[in-house]
């Protein structure tokens, strides 16, 4: 019997698995067959000869691009589906079938991670990923059927059992869509709506605060604070849209073209159940791909879900940098905002204190920018009847996914919800700006208007100084007009 260990694995990315030094310090193997012939395996390991060898022959960012879990949960949910389907119609035995579930279950709940070593740089078309959950689901079926000692003997046989009437062609391509779906659905959307809640609730705390405006990051016309955070607001809301406009076409399956789209191999409607027990498993609402060509030669649902997510990292990004710079000083800077104090900021400068979860989070958008740069690439590397660039985009998107709800989360608890704002500073701010004098453009014209403004600046006088000093207005005119809360939208 196999002494494995279970322990449950939380459902993170890219928590990594070390796999580095255990064959030496393994003492025991099993041998395993392939068409090659016989290779040891590690007694201890459920895989068998193919991710032996993928193992031994791409060694490749070992420490740190494993194969993400989410696509190793999802291989347990298509495998499951496919023997479900593969059952009612009558090609795949009960007691294997049920057996091969069983397996699938304890790798949808993470128990099996530790069977997964083999990293994203591999085959394009994920072949070794396919075999690897074919093999481990094998052996721990052939477990669970109380038969310890045949592991390996195929009598439930990781080819003709486990990926009956599939391909890793279009198996891979099915877990990409169904991962990246699950990871969008169930992390990167709720995190992103809590952050547009919580700066919701600042734009409604700052909306009676009238503060500066700047353009070219020079002064410019009055607007209030929540006004200023309702920018912000929408451009979440609109992000928010826009991947979710993507899952459509996310949430169409590959399965069931098999080797080049024909579907050679399956009987008609497995594809279509296929896609319907997915859904049952999953909870969302998953259908066959209508063009089983184009599901396998190409990704565009993966290149534009990880468009979406890099427009949704501009806006993150001007966001934390307004924020940041707003809350600059705390004496010299523009100190509009007081930003919660998380840590030192200085191993040099006592009592310093920085927007680290800023430059966190506008970091991560730079790691996300530079990730489509790699799906879009491989996005178009599709020739004749298959992309063979599947495992590098998947981990790239994957990757953005989880690192923009994890930075949002982190921003959201640790920066913007304690933000509070200096109302002495921007009221200081705000009075001391000479662009209030956009304001008399209506009574004295554009012409006089400059010529207030650059008076004042050249000379160092108030506006108001200024515009008493070249007669322009009386100083009851002048206070009737220059009054930042009615300039703070249309007018009637």
């Amino acid at each position: 019997m196999l002494k494995h260990s279970f322990k449950q694995v939380q459902p993170v990315s890219f928590n990594l698995r070390s796999f580095s030094s255990m064959s030496k310090q393994l003492q025991e193997f099993r041998i395993e067959t392939d068409a090659f012939g016989d290779i040891k395996v590690p007694s201890d390991r459920l895989w068998g000869a193919q991710t032996q060898r993928s193992f031994e022959n791409f060694k490749i960012g070992r420490d740190n691009c494993i194969m993400p879990e989410p696509i190793i949960k999802s291989f347990g949910i298509l495998k499951k589906s496919a023997a479900i389907v593969n059952t009612e119609l009558g090609t795949l035995p009960k007691d294997i079938s049920e057996n091969i579930q069983k397996a699938c279950d304890e790798i949808i709940a993470g128990k099996l991670n530790d069977h997964f070593p083999l990293v994203v740089f591999q085959t394009g078309s994920g072949t070794q990923s396919n075999m690897n959950s074919n093999e481990v689901i094998s052996n721990r079926a052939i477990e669970l059927m109380g038969q310890p000692e045949n592991k390996g003997k195929k009598i439930i046989h990781p080819n003709n059992h486990v990926n009956q009437a599939q391909s890793s062609n279009d198996t891979f391509p099915t877990v990409m869509h169904i991962a990246a779906t699950l990871e969008i659905t169930q992390h990167l959307l709720p995190e992103l709506t809590a952050l547009k809640d919580s700066l919701q609730k600042k734009s409604e705390e700052f909306a009676h605060i009238i503060k500066i405006g700047r353009t070219h990051l020079q002064d410019a016309t009055p607007l209030t604070l929540g006004q200023e955070f309702s920018g912000y607001v929408q451009q979440l809301i609109n992000g928010i849209e826009r991947i979710e406009k993507t899952l459509p076409n996310l949430k169409k399956l590959a399965q069931g073209g098999t080797a080049v789209g024909t579907g050679l191999n399956t009987k008609i409607g497995f594809d279509v159940k296929v896609a319907e027990v997915v859904s049952k498993e999953t909870g969302l609402d998953f259908e066959t791909a209508p063009n089983k060509f184009e599901a396998l030669a190409s990704h565009d649902a993966i290149v534009e879900a990880s468009a979406a997510i890099t427009t949704v990292s501009t806006s993150l990004f001007k966001i934390a940098q307004d924020i940041r710079y707003l809350g600059s000083g705390p004496r010299c800077g523009y100190g509009e905002l007081s930003l919660p104090e998380n840590e030192p900021g200085s191993s040099i400068m006592p009592g310093k204190v920085n927007p680290t979860q800023n430059e966190a989070l506008t970091q991560v958008c730079c790691q996300i920018i530079g990730n489509n740069q790699a799906i879009i690439f491989a996005g178009t590397q599709g020739q004749f009847e298959l992309n063979v660039y599947k495992p590098v985009m998947i981990f790239n998107l994957l990757q953005s996914i989880r690192l923009m709800g994890d930075a949002c989360k982190s921003f959201r608890l640790h920066c913007v919800d304690g933000i509070v704002a200096n109302e002495e500073k921007i009221s200081k701010l705000l009075n001391e700006s000479l662009m209030l004098v956009t304001s008399l453009n209506s009574k004295i014209g554009y012409d006089m208007a400059s010529k207030i403004a650059k008076n004042a600046h050249k000379k160092g006088l108030t506006l108001k100084e200024s515009t008493l000093e070249l007669k322009a207005l009386t100083s009851e005119e002048f206070d009737a007009i220059v009054r930042p809360e009615n300039m703070i939208g249309p007018k009637p």
